[in-house]
């Protein structure tokens, strides 16, 4: 491989390994090849973890550190005894267990995409808030696990900025773990702009399921029971604890539980149209939603509550149970946050950033999202600023933004000789990333 890891015909694949989902795929391509939850079950080599094989795809097993590694829906949804449902990311949202890390990445290579990461040049997208500390073991990650003859490291912002064709703009990434304000100029992050809000969809899933059980709703996750038809009533169906439930750890009915109050919270959430007061809300109109074990709830004022956090973080403390969660002091709504942003930056581009403020993310699929942002950044910037925010109509664009951003910079003829290649690395070190993926 030579130094300069370049032209035009390059096998590049993108990885988006996002805090719920990891997106991959090829360069040039609209949308990823696979999407699959960022997430590993876990199981210590003593447990039984039994070698069956789902749906003909193999288990990703792992026996170092004396544990075995599960990836993909369908094994992270398998009755296994024992099995612990695990993050690679710490509380940050930076990556942090790197044996999960890497077979997450040869999981989306070989298993979805069926390539040779030996190969193929990857352009791996990182949080916009990365350490230098991360970013190294990133790159050494990269090279020595997966072998790729070359690597680039884009922050989140700047490829959601590319994925709506634009240089400069202030990006909303609201996503699972927390939501993240940057400014991007002329494709860089500028870096004092940067601001983070633990708000994400993990809180709003937390707080609609505290809500909906404070309620009387008795949420069950699929692998806890079985639905039996009743003898003589056909179509009518008793729901009997499943036999097999035993041994299921607390974090992967956690995970199931998880999945369906998310489910709830897409179809039947939306923002308020304008700041949401709860006593002016309690006789919204409520929308029904069936329960995998055929019971119906009611979801009224929920609804828009939930969403709300992301405008008023304060008001976690309102729901049942969340009355002690650590919120930062003083924290922002995403109007706030924008703001701020923007005043972080230099005078003569904050027009610029506010008539190009990007919202993407899964989290930003709420109904009225975009809207309700724009009206309150209106509000809350200077008199007399135009506000434009700038959100992809398809929710597959909007949801994979990041990983879109990627595809569309990995396949620029002009950016080949941006690539850092395998023997600048064993030349280097993995400190060279800083210079050639600022």
């Amino acid at each position: 491989m030579a130094a300069i890891y370049g032209g035009d015909e390059v096998n590049a694949v993108v990885l988006d390994l996002g805090t719920w989902q990891t997106k991959a795929g090829y360069a040039g391509d609209d949308t990823p090849k696979a999407v699959f939850p960022s997430l590993a079950g876990v199981v210590a080599n003593s447990a039984a973890a039994n070698g069956m094989e789902v749906d003909g795809q193999q288990q990703q097993q792992q026996q170092q550190q004396g544990r075995k590694l599960f990836y993909g829906s369908q094994e992270l949804g398998y009755k296994r005894p024992d099995m612990e449902v695990v993050s690679p990311f710490t509380a940050d949202g930076l990556l942090g267990d790197w044996e999960i890390t890497q077979q997450l990445w040869k999981y989306a290579l070989r298993e979805r995409l069926h390539i040779d990461p030996r190969e193929n040049a990857v352009l791996l997208a990182e949080p916009t808030h990365n350490s230098r500390e991360v970013r190294e073991k990133t790159v050494q990650a990269a090279f020595e696990h997966l072998g790729c003859p070359a690597l680039f490291l884009a922050k989140d912002a700047v490829l959601a900025t590319f994925s709506v064709a634009k240089q400069t703009s202030v990006v909303v990434d609201a996503g699972y773990g927390c939501t993240t304000v940057a400014g991007v100029h002329d494709g860089y992050v500028l870096t004092k702009s940067v601001s983070r809000s633990p708000v994400g969809g993990r809180l709003l899933n937390s707080c609609l399921q505290k809500a909906m059980e404070a309620r009387g709703s008795q949420l069950r996750p699929r692998q806890t029971f079985k639905r039996v038809e009743k003898k003589g009533f056909p179509g009518e169906f008793d729901v009997l604890p499943a036999p097999d439930a035993a041994g299921l750890t607390t974090s992967f009915l956690a995970h199931q539980l998880e999945l369906i109050v998310g489910d709830i919270k897409e179809l039947v959430s939306r923002v308020s149209d304008v700041h949401f007061v709860e006593a002016d809300n309690l006789t919204v109109p409520a929308i029904t939603y069936e329960l995998p074990d055929g019971n119906e709830i009611q979801v009224g004022v929920d609804r828009f509550k939930v969403p709300e956090l992301l405008f008023q973080p304060q008001l976690v403390r309102s729901f049942p149970g969340m009355a002690d969660h650590p919120l930062p002091d003083g924290l922002k709504g995403l109007a706030g946050l924008v703001v701020d942003s923007v005043n972080r930056c230099d005078t003569d581009v904050r027009k610029d950033l506010y008539q190009h403020v990007v919202l993407v993310g899964g989290t930003s699929l709420l109904t009225q999202m975009r809207e309700r942002l724009e009206l309150d950044i209106s509000a809350a910037a200077p008199g007399g600023t135009k506000v434009k925010v700038t959100a992809p109509v398809n929710p597959t664009e909007r949801r994979h933004a990041v990983w879109i951003g990627g595809s569309i910079l990995a396949s620029l003829g002009s950016f080949q000789q941006m690539w850092m290649s395998k023997q600048e690395y064993e030349e280097h070190g993995p400190g060279l990333i800083h210079r050639k993926a600022p």
